[in-house]
């Protein structure tokens, strides 16, 4: 099944998997694709699946859509392209094609050791880290750290975004006026890296991030 990845400054804050023949993307809450930002038309784009291809349409959208850095109006997709959409750039991800390029690299690193090093530097298999909530009426729940991006808050009053990297994990300010504090210092533009044991405030509820 096919999916996009949505990130904004080099932070993925989404996957979106395209699961219907048409899918909305704007910035009215009403889309399939919500982005809350003022440089994205409230119905911008739609994307079309037709016969296992997928197509990317603008609809006359005022800062206009863009693919691999060229305005389109209506263009097929391929593996790796990037639909860039104001400052949110959207990468398409074929998983047929991504699971044929897999397998051509496995064949070719057979008798390596680096794959075994990849998951290692990735913190190990899911559910290798979590959140716990600390205060508030959630005290005690734990939210596992198994996708690519896990994000926590309130939409319009504060949001956070946690990244698997391949250095570990991260944490960076998505979306609210009040940013998130981290061991006590507010989150800048930049994703801060986390460590085991490290306390961040979301709104007024604290969570720690645990390494398990």
């Amino acid at each position: 099944m096919p999916k996009m990845i949505i990130s904004i400054d080099g932070v993925v804050i989404k996957e979106v998997q395209l699961t219907k023949e048409r899918t909305t993307l704007g910035r009215r809450p009403y889309n399939d694709i919500v982005i809350d930002n003022l440089a994205v038309s409230g119905e911008h784009a739609i994307v079309q699946m037709v016969d296992g291809a997928v197509f990317v349409e603008d609809l006359n959208s005022t800062n206009g859509t863009y693919i691999n850095g060229k305005a389109v109006k209506r263009q097929m997709l391929q593996h790796n392209d990037t639909v860039e959409v104001g400052k949110y750039k959207i990468k398409f991800i074929s998983e047929a094609a991504a699971a044929q390029q897999e397998r051509a690299g496995s064949a070719q690193s057979v008798g390596s050791a680096e794959p075994a090093g990849v998951e290692e530097a990735l913190g190990g298999p899911e559910g290798r880290a979590l959140i716990r909530v600390v205060s508030g009426s959630a005290a005690g729940r734990e939210v596992p750290l198994v996708k690519l991006v896990t994000t926590i808050g309130k939409p319009g009053v504060a949001v956070a975004a946690i990244t698997r990297r391949a250095q570990g994990y991260a944490i960076s300010h998505v979306d609210g006026e009040a940013r998130p504090r981290l061991n006590g210092d507010p989150i800048g533009a930049d994703p801060v890296a986390l460590k085991d044991g490290d306390v961040f405030d979301l709104a007024g509820t604290q969570m720690q991030f645990v390494r398990v």
